[in-house]
């Protein structure tokens, strides 16, 4: 106990600030004592209007089955897409169908069982491709989970005004393939 807040004491004498965990690529938030980086110059748009850097298709497009290498479950609505890290992405649709329908739906189109791999919330996952750790943050798959309970309505729709305004169900989609 003393060596603990003789080391709390220290850290607080320093004046650093202690950093929450973990911290990816191991950079430090700036704190107030150091001034904000000088942004870069922005540079001269092409003529097509964008800066010669900007990809030619948004991040947050809603991707073909063709891209994901794996079907989309029919009228799913496409909500965003995160960095999942190492070059992947993992997508988020979001569906009005029920829990069931989904797992049944990508049993017949995946041509496999998958796995339940919790009861409540259901999440049901889908493994559909080679797992690499060297090159992957993510195996490739399926997950289905199901946001309607007796507490939540579902997961949110995150578009002003969207309909719905809740989904019961949530896909998260991993590419087959890595995508830049």
């Amino acid at each position: 106990m003393l060596a603990a807040i003789l080391v709390l004491g220290g850290i607080l004498a320093a004046g650093q600030t202690p950093q929450p965990f973990p911290n990816p690529g191991g950079t430090r938030p700036a704190t107030p004592s150091q001034p904000p980086r000088a942004a870069l110059p922005a540079a001269p748009p092409t003529s097509q209007g964008r800066p010669p850097s900007a990809p030619t298709t948004s991040i947050d497009a809603a991707p073909t089955e063709a891209t994901l290498g794996v079907p989309i479950y029919p009228g799913a609505q496409f909500i965003t897409s995160y960095n999942a890290g190492r070059g992947q992405r993992y997508y988020i649709f979001g569906s009005t169908a029920p829990f069931v329908d989904l797992v049944t739906y990508y049993r017949n189109a995946l041509k496999q069982k998958g796995e339940l791999v919790y009861d409540v919330p259901a999440t049901h996952e889908f493994d559909v491709g080679r797992y690499n750790e060297d090159t992957m943050a993510f195996p490739p798959g399926v997950t289905i989970k199901d946001y309607q309970s007796d507490v939540s309505q579902g997961f949110p729709n995150p578009k002003a005004g969207g309909q719905p305004a809740r989904f019961p169900t949530v896909i998260q989609i991993v590419p087959v393939s890595a995508r830049p």
